[in-house]
């Protein structure tokens, strides 16, 4: 028996032997700090046994597959904790996830105090130190040992298992679990281990099913890993836009109004504004020009996109087909809305391309599961725009909706921030799409070439692409790590027809166009649910809703305040005068904590000069300046939508 090691250098033995043997022949300190091992690319057990001749790579808790394994481990444990402190709940499932794990368990909802004892209960199991065993059973004996033990969920989990497939177990002391494994030797290598909270997920992601108590938590192998993880996520927390947006009086929710229903406060319409007027001045500049259409249509509408056919569970219907002579539903996408817009009159190959924006309301039946903030919601707002082009002007136009989109990236200084992907269809499920598999494979392919011509690195998804085309998803992740697509790009050589759009070409003949289907800055909701964590609720001047707030040190300066006031007013300053009879460090603070960019403070001095006192979440105190000069910079910083550096801060 013969095995690569990741150095390049081999071992060789006479007979077959577990990975864990083998790390111990190699060096016992690394035996003792494996977790797991790729063989021959494939993450296995170190119980694993090897036979012949195989490329090796002992992983340990530095590695994403050792680091999964230690967690998985983990995750086993508090399983194991569980039983012993509820003896009636019933396992679901508890992988590693990637930066701790989880478990579902089918029992009473946890609070911190409950958490902090299951805690106090894992410490034993990892001080007991069990050897974790693993075994397999028959199909027949699998069930059979579930049931004997009442996991109802573990016996479904085997029934849905393929006929050929290998049921493992892992036990360690009394506790036995069905998994696929990896794990560790023993519960004696987990260290730092902690629970990090408790909430509700349905079985298997459905709510058709059961609620279940989803524990998530962390294992580190040291301590200060654990510490610094935890302080990171005491960060997340301040800038979770859920919790910073309500604070800064951004955005509300309300139960009696609907989950996914935001109410924007007047904050957060001045920052929508802001974001709206800027995409909508910049694509008028780029050749677009703007549609309004309606907010909902009937059925017939949505059945010759084809929406109706593959998307009727997301959209909102009103009325039923079997008892209304007309149903309605409110509008999931404007690109049908503005096919009509294009058909309303004759096109010539000279007029194309047609350039459609619209700022759009739009609605979508997201699963309740799925709310969250302003990232997931049923109403939002969309810079949404649709070009219909000559198939030769295809690509030119391809690559300048990318380059709209990489503007508006690098103006709010988030280019950094995002991943790029090819979302494309699934062949093994070609009923879910429209178009034959040469046209998939072809215009895949010229998206594949643009993103490669452009220099941008991406990703390939399978099956993530529209049901009429693929499409480039430009993606980020919030603070807890979850990705959501920002900025679409589709590419759609199927759709004109459904809807018989032409053009009259140089020799007079009717010819179908392509379409393409993009947004400028995506979701104005999501986006500033985006915008609020970059920032930390301290965004670019030009974009605060309160730019500038004038402090008088004492209430006879309150006419020189309101000069002032006035004339950063009638400049487009966002302005407001703090009149209140408070000292002015009290004042001072206040401003601060609303995270005002500005605050000019006037007394006798100042109005004696005509000058202000500036002070900034940038540099502190910016001394005195006349009022012309700070209207002047001010202004420019807003003009050029500039991203200073915030040094002082709370």
């Amino acid at each position: 028996m013969k095995v690569v090691l990741k150095d390049g250098s081999s071992k060789e033995y006479e007979s077959a032997m577990s990975i864990i043997d083998i790390a111990k022949d190699i060096s016992e300190g690394l035996a003792r700090v494996a977790c797991a091992a790729e063989l021959d690319g494939e993450v296995v057990d170190l119980r694993t046994v090897v036979d012949g001749e195989h490329e090796l790579n002992i992983l340990t808790f530095d590695s994403e597959g050792g680091r999964r394994a230690y967690r998985h481990t983990a995750s086993h444990v508090l399983a194991q904790a569980i039983k012993r402190l509820y003896p009636d709940a019933k396992c679901a499932i508890g992988p590693s996830i990637e930066d701790g794990f989880y478990y579902d368990f089918d029992m009473e909802s946890l609070d911190r105090e409950a958490l902090d004892n299951i805690e106090k209960e894992i410490k034993k199991v990892i001080k007991e130190g069990f050897p974790i065993e693993r075994f397999t059973l028959s199909r027949d004996e699998a069930i059979k040992l579930m049931e004997e033990r009442q996991e109802p969920y573990k016996v479904e989990l085997i029934n849905d298992l393929p006929e050929d497939a290998e049921i493992s177990f892992y036990q360690q002391g009394e506790f036995i679990d069905l998994c696929a494994g990896p794990h560790l030797m023993s519960t004696k290598p987990l260290k730092a281990v902690k629970l990090i909270s408790s909430s509700g997920a349905y079985w298997r992601g459905s709510e058709k099913n059961k609620m279940l108590t989803r524990i998530y938590g962390t294992a580190y192998t040291k301590k200060a890993d654990l510490d610094a993880y935890l302080e990171h996520l005491e960060d997340i927390k301040k800038r979770d836009h859920n919790k910073l947006g309500r604070e800064m009086e951004i955005f509300t929710t309300v139960d009696v109004i609907g989950q996914g229903l935001p109410l924007i406060m007047p904050n957060g319409v001045k920052i929508m504004n802001k974001l709206k007027r800027w995409i909508e001045d910049e694509e008028d500049r780029r050749g677009y020009v703007r549609t309004q259409t309606p907010l909902m249509a009937k059925s017939d509408l949505y059945k010759i996109s084809g929406h109706w056919d593959h998307y009727k569970d997301g959209m909102f219907v009103l009325g039923d087909e079997e008892k209304d002579k007309e149903v309605f539903a409110l509008r999931p996408m404007t690109c049908p809305f503005q096919y009509y817009v294009y058909k309303a009159s004759r096109k010539s190959y000279r007029d194309l391309p047609c350039r459609y924006g619209e700022t759009s309301t739009l609605f979508r039946n997201e699963d309740s599961g799925e709310m969250h903030g302003l990232t997931r919601v049923r109403q939002f707002t969309i810079s949404e725009g649709h070009l219909i082009v000559r198939p030769d002007q295809m690509v030119s136009e391809f690559k300048d909706c990318i380059a709209l989109a990489q503007y508006c990236l690098q103006t709010l200084g988030l280019e950094e921030d995002v991943t790029y992907h090819l979302s494309k269809w699934d062949p093994e499920n070609s009923d879910k799409y429209e178009g034959s598999a040469e046209v998939w494979e072809e215009t895949e392919g010229s998206i594949r070439q643009i993103l490669n011509e452009l220099n941008i690195p991406f990703t390939e998804d399978v099956g993530e692409a529209a049901f009429y085309g693929p499409k480039v998803d430009i993606n980020a992740k919030n603070v807890y790590g979850k990705e959501d697509t920002m900025i679409t790009i589709q590419w759609d050589a199927l759709i004109a027809e459904k809807f018989d759009m032409y053009y009259i070409d140089e020799n007079g003949d009717k010819q179908r166009p392509y379409i393409i289907h993009r947004t400028s800055i995506g979701c104005y909701e999501r986006t500033l649910a985006w915008l609020i964590e970059k920032y930390s609720g301290l965004f670019p001047t030009w974009l605060c809703p309160e730019q500038v707030r004038v402090l008088p040190i004492s209430e006879k300066y309150s006419d020189y305040a309101q000069k002032v006031y006035e004339e950063l007013y009638k400049n487009g300053i966002d302005v407001t005068v703090d009149n209140r009879s408070e000292k002015i460090g009290f004042k001072i603070r206040e401003a601060r904590l609303k995270r005002v960019p500005y605050m000019l403070i006037v007394g006798q001095k100042e109005e004696e000069e005509g000058v202000v006192s500036v002070r900034s979440r940038f540099c502190g105190d910016e001394g005195q300046k006349p009022l012309g000069t700070f209207l002047q910079d001010i202004l420019k910083e807003i003009e050029t939508k500039e991203i200073r550096q915030v040094e002082v801060q709370d």
